[in-house]
């Protein structure tokens, strides 16, 4: 049996919109924040120092209101490099709430599928990062998915579970690839209810608590 999980969203436009390009019908309150940023930016401390202020609040709230839940507030997967030293051998997707964790992008993976020089493992990443996301969409308060680039847009089933998640009205927050072209990148960067922030070395150490604040206006 899956562990519990969590969730959280954020939102600053119209609601009721029709959108158009295929990742739903309706503009929910809730917007979807998109991190992204040159390779090594800090995307993911960015995202990692938000959902810390995020759950610290939500715990502080949950008990000042005397009810405990089980449900976790925070899910989704979150993407991490393999390091020898400096250097990047691969990469490895997590199940936030589970911890489960398989290797999807690896230089010594030989594999047909090849991205930057890494062999590409499909299977390992859609068998965690696919129920995590699925799981997070459907009970968490938090939906995070860290991170849609290069490598995991080339499974199918994972660009159909991301679009299937972006189509439910809950705090959402994604890490992006900045320069990909993908149709799914170029979809989420066009949504009505999306916002798209940049982490620069100038506002790497203030970006987390603007988004904190965007997200707290509608959760």
């Amino acid at each position: 049996m899956r562990g519990t999980r969590g969730k959280w969203f954020i939102y600053d436009k119209p609601v009721h919109k029709p959108l158009g390009f295929g990742l739903g019908e309706i503009v929910g309150i809730h917007p979807k924040i998109g991190i992204t940023g040159l390779p090594r930016s800090g995307k993911s401390a960015v995202m990692e120092k938000v959902l810390e202020m995020l759950v610290d609040e939500r715990k502080r709230e949950i008990q000042l209101r005397g009810s405990l839940s089980d449900a976790p507030i925070i899910g989704g997967m979150q993407t991490v490099p393999i390091l020898e030293g400096s250097e990047r051998l691969g990469y490895k997707v997590i199940d936030i709430v589970t911890k489960e964790e398989a290797i999807m992008a690896h230089k010594s993976i030989d594999s047909r599928l090849r991205v930057l020089g890494y062999g590409i493992d499909i299977e390992a990443l859609e068998s965690v990062a696919i129920p995590a996301i699925e799981y997070a969409r459907d009970e968490c308060e938090v939906l995070v998915i860290d991170e849609i680039g290069k490598f995991a847009v080339e499974s199918e089933a994972f660009v159909n579970v991301v679009r299937s998640a972006l189509e439910v009205d809950k705090p959402t927050l994604l890490t992006l690839h900045k320069k990909s072209r993908h149709p799914l990148l170029q979809d989420i960067r066009r949504r009505d209810d999306g916002r798209i922030l940049e982490v620069t070395p100038v506002n790497r150490a203030l970006l987390p608590y603007k988004i904190h604040k965007l997200m707290r206006e509608t959760y």
